[in-house]
Formats: C-alpha cells, structure tokens, sequence
C-alpha cells in the first residue's frame, strides 16, 4: 500500500526506516539480505496509528497498562499510539504527571508511544511547559469526564484554552458533548438502552460542536473533534472547512458498525459517550468518511475491569462508559468498510496516514522512502470470530464477542522488527519507543 495505492513492489529497509520501493524483479540486487515474502493472500499495510488510546497507566494499571495495551496494539496491526491524558492518576495536566507516565511506560511497550495533554480548569500556567515537553495537543471536555480529577472546560475556560493553545502552535482536541442536553452524568437508570441513548441526545454533541467551531473562528487555533457518534455533526463540520478553519474530526469503530437496535437490555458492554446511535445514523458517518468531513477512524480505546460494567444489574447510568477495542479496530472497520466498497487505500488514510498527520508523527503512517518501517502483513479476506480470551487487552469484556469479522492481522513489524507474528521470541521483547 503506497500512495499510489496497492502496487507490487519489494521494499527494503534500513536501519528501520524505509530506503526503497523497488520493482520485484530486483530482488537479485540485494544479496545476502534477509527477505521476507507475504503470503498469496495477504498485503503489506502501513502500520496503524491509533490517536485515541486510554492506557490508564499509572494508577489505574489495573484498568489497563501500557505493556497489555501495546501488545494488544501489535496483534491489531497499530504500530504506533497516542496515549490520552485521563484515566491514569495522576492526569497528565504537568510536566511532573507526563514524567511520570512517561517512566511508567519506560520498557513495557511493544509499539512506539507519544502523548497528548490535559486542557483543565486551573493548569493554564502548566500548559506551555507540557508542549516544551512533548506532548502532541491538549485535550479537554465540556461535560462531566467520569473522573473527578480531570475536570471540564465551561464555555469561557474553552475559549481561553483555544486562545493559549493557538498561540503555542498546538492542538485543541475536544470531547464535544454540550452538558446543558445531557440527561444527568450518564442519563437515567435502569437496563434499557433506548433510555440511556435518549440521555445524549445529538442536540448534545452539535450544541458543543457549534462552541468549538466558534472557539476556532475567533482564536486560529487547530481544533480536533474527538469520536463524533452523531452524524448531525457532518453538516456542522462540513461548513468549518469549507470556511477554511482548521476543524478536523474523528469517528470510531464501534459507531461504524454497532447499532442501538442490537443493543440487548442491561449489556453495557455497549455503553460509551457519545453513544452508540442507531444503524441509519452509522450510515451517514460512513457518507461522512466517504466525503472527506470525516478524517481518521480510531479506536477510542477506554477498558476497565469488567466488575465496572455492572453485568450483575446492567445499569447503563451507573456503568462506566468506553469501550476496548484496540486490537479490534482495524478487522472491524475493514469488515463493515468492504461491505459499503471502501477499499484498503481508504482505510490506509483513515487509520495510519490520517491520524499520523493529525498528531504530527511526520514519519508515520505511509509506506515511503524515509518513514519508519512500521508494516502489516494483512489478509484482508480471512475471516475469524472474536474469541475474548485471545484478545492481549488487560480485559476481555466486549461487544464484538462471537462476531464474525473479516481480516487477520498476521504479522506486524515496528522499524523493520517483528513485534507479532510467527517469531513469537522476537514479539515478546519490547521493541517500542516513547515518542
């Protein structure tokens, strides 16, 4: 898959990056190098850049860390993560809370991590220190995150954040959900999941999608629309860029393929926020995409042990909200997007070069002379059925349990080096860099 789209071709690779994209007759010009040959069913995709990962590490590791998400990313062909600044204890609103996560993860991942940080009440004065550091953008809310340590902008908190985040050149990623539309923290109670969806309703994301368009109208700055379940939104985001303002967005899985209507009664299993619309509505977000309103497609990641997901009551109000899906994302978008006719070079945009350009990962995301040899043997016509127990994600609970899915990931090479695949000696040894 090059920018040309899918081609035959021998690529070589040198001290981890890509060196060259040859004819495959000239494979006699390299003597003596080892090879690898691709299966007869099989492509060799960029690997994927996945810009919505919640690791919770540290003081949630048990929710999920960075060694059983990395690998989790590997098996699912995602080469390079951006962790999110919330759940972890402390949130990364500091240069001390982004140290500290960054030793957490110090030598535990399998693919290559980089860092978003927090747009808070209150950590103005630590915002242009974080962006000194590394950090790719600054997240915020504007309605209740679920956590209280991490606390939501209000409409004067989102301008100021838009006008400091502008001026150090950066980018305001917001989860775009107006609290003045929400029914209660995560709408009423009880197992019924048409209730729960009425809680949130899309008045609720294209009221906080009008502020943010706002916000960068007056200010400049780069807004990114996290994880848009509404396709109400598309119209909204549609007009920002014809206007020429620096909106971008992001959609998810789960919002591609699952629908409301197959939600069973009290499984949570379901429940994010946004939520999870109905099947007429997903397919709409797929227009989106198909338009180019719509940008990249990632995974919003956001596990938890399964006793938070209340099986017993199956209380969609008390439930924590998210989704793991990380190793899912890329069979479950390809076996949803082949149905519609989207074809591989669509999701090489929308996964791997769209997100790497999003989070300004220069060498990311393309298989081109000088990228990082970040590459994916995929069969994009075998099938498998989603077993729980072989995902690498901390937690097994999800929705996609017993589905059948199209498109294996059978190797995964992070710089030129195996990080899953059939050399299990080679994938068991960390190999990721902390970006």
């Amino acid at each position: 898959m090059t920018a040309d789209g899918l081609v035959p071709a021998l690529i070589a690779v040198t001290r981890g990056k890509v060196s060259g994209v040859h004819d495959l007759g000239e494979e006699t010009a390299f003597p003596d190098v080892p090879v690898h040959r691709l299966a007869s069913d099989e492509v060799l995709l960029p690997g994927l850049v996945d810009t919505h990962v919640h690791v919770n590490e540290p003081g949630r590791t048990h929710w999920e860390g960075f060694a059983t998400a990395t690998k989790a990313a590997a098996a699912g062909g995602v080469t390079t993560i951006v962790d999110m600044p919330l759940n972890s204890l402390p949130p990364t609103i500091d240069v001390a809370a982004l140290q500290m996560k960054r030793a957490a993860a110090n030598g535990q991942c399998f693919v290559d991590v980089a860092y978003w940080g927090g747009a808070v009440p209150g950590n103005e004065p630590y915002r242009r220190d974080l962006h000194r550091a590394g950090v790719r953008g600054f997240k915020c809310f504007l309605a209740d995150s679920g956590v209280p340590e991490f606390g939501p902008l209000d409409w004067a908190g989102l301008q100021r954040a838009a006008a400091q985040i502008a001026e150090l050149g950066s980018l305001l990623l917001v989860h775009a959900e107006d609290p003045a539309y929400l029914g209660g923290v995560c709408g009423p109670g009880g197992a019924d999941y048409a209730a729960f969806l009425r809680s949130r309703p899309p008045r609720a994301e294209t009221s906080a999608i009008e502020a943010v368009i706002e916000a960068a109208r007056h200010t400049g700055v780069r807004a990114h629309i996290l994880h848009v379940s509404s396709a109400d939104a598309i119209e909204l985001l549609a007009a920002a860029r014809a206007e020429g303002l620096a909106v971008t967005s992001e959609t998810c899985p789960h919002y591609l393929a699952l629908a409301a209507e197959e939600a069973p009664a009290g499984a949570t299993e379901f429940k994010c926020c946004p939520p999870i619309r109905e099947r007429a509505n997903s397919g709409r977000l797929w227009l989106g995409l198909l338009a180019g309103v719509i940008d990249c497609v990632v995974s919003d990641h956001s596990p938890c042990p399964p006793q938070l997901k209340l099986p017993g009551t199956g209380d969609f109000a008390r439930a924590w909200g998210g989704i793991a899906s990380l190793q899912l994302s890329l069979p479950v978008t390809w076996s949803y997007g082949r149905e519609r006719g989207f074809k591989l070079a669509d999701l090489a945009r929308w996964m791997a070069a769209g997100p790497a350009q999003l989070a300004g990962l220069a060498g990311k995301g393309r298989i081109a002379v000088g990228c990082d040899a970040d590459l994916v043997a995929f069969a994009p016509d075998a099938g498998f059925v989603v077993e729980p127990g072989r995902l690498e994600h901390r937690h097994k609970l999800t929705p996609y349990a017993g589905r059948r899915l199209t498109g294996v990931v059978r190797r995964t090479w992070l710089r030129g080096r195996e990080v899953f695949g059939t050399d299990q000696a080679a994938a068991a040894m960390p190999a990721g860099e902390l970006l």
